[in-house]
């Protein structure tokens, strides 16, 4: 089945839509609506509609079980190759393997693209990743040098999704169940939150950090928080990411 939503509205979709499609979703453009589709039964179509109200259904032809991976390509940012289990990384590339049916973040969304891309150009130190998801922006930090580096997020499928493919990146990332404005979070020295833009405007308010990597908003938004100034700015694909120090 496939939920259209609005491109503004994406990111929300996607993590609304994770936990009720664990093995995966396709994903196609549609002029300026994003369309995600699921493989599923008649339960878990059930499920989505409660959630979403209007969807449309068609039946599937055999082989559709393998068919969402063909979405997951790997990609290439900040020095790293960021792609699925079933991917190869050339010989000697740093890579980073996540498995993309675990929770979200798979590394090819732009805004974690971006995410990435500044901090490789970063000064190293500790890093904070609030809202990690799968972890992929922690695991490319501990990749490209930082640490120590933490991991938080609220859903604990994602916290056990972190730690799983941490181990397998085997790299060292602290990973703990944590709300992000709510929760004692440590301080570090770049706080990393690729989340949407009033979550990033509160974390920021919260100054957990001297700096900081931001994304999760459209292009023609920025996070506008008292203290923090613009250091630099991504955008890729209609997407942007900041990097932000105190004043």
């Amino acid at each position: 089945m496939a939920v259209r939503v609005p491109l503004a509205e994406a990111e929300i979709a996607r993590a609304r839509l994770l936990p009720l499609a664990p093995g995966g979703f396709e994903e196609a453009d549609a002029d300026d609506a994003v369309e995600l589709r699921v493989y599923t039964d008649p339960a878990g179509e059930a499920r989505i509609r409660d959630v979403f109200g209007r969807a449309s259904s068609v039946p599937v032809e055999p082989g559709w079980e393998d068919r969402w991976r063909t979405f997951h390509r790997p990609v290439r940012t900040g020095g790293l190759w960021i792609g699925p289990p079933w991917g190869t990384p050339p010989p000697g590339e740093p890579a980073v393997v996540v498995d993309p049916g675990q929770a979200f973040g798979t590394g090819a969304h732009p805004t974690t693209r971006a995410c990435i891309e500044l901090l490789a150009a970063h000064e190293r130190g500790s890093v904070l990743d609030a809202g990690c998801g799968s972890g992929v922006v922690a695991i490319a930090a501990a990749r490209l040098g930082f640490g120590p580096v933490v991991a938080v997020d609220a859903d604990p499928v994602a916290v056990a999704a972190a730690r799983s493919n941490g181990a397998s990146n085997g790299v060292r990332v602290e990973v703990r169940v944590a709300d992000v404005l709510r929760d004692t979070l440590p301080a570090a020295d770049v706080l990393v939150a690729n989340i949407d833009l009033p979550v990033v405007e509160a974390l920021l308010a919260r100054r957990l950090a001297d700096r900081a990597i931001t994304s999760g908003y459209l292009d023609h938004e920025a996070p506008r928080v008292q203290g923090w100034e613009p250091l630099a700015r991504l955008e890729l694909d209609g997407w942007a990411a900041d990097s932000l120090a105190l004043s």
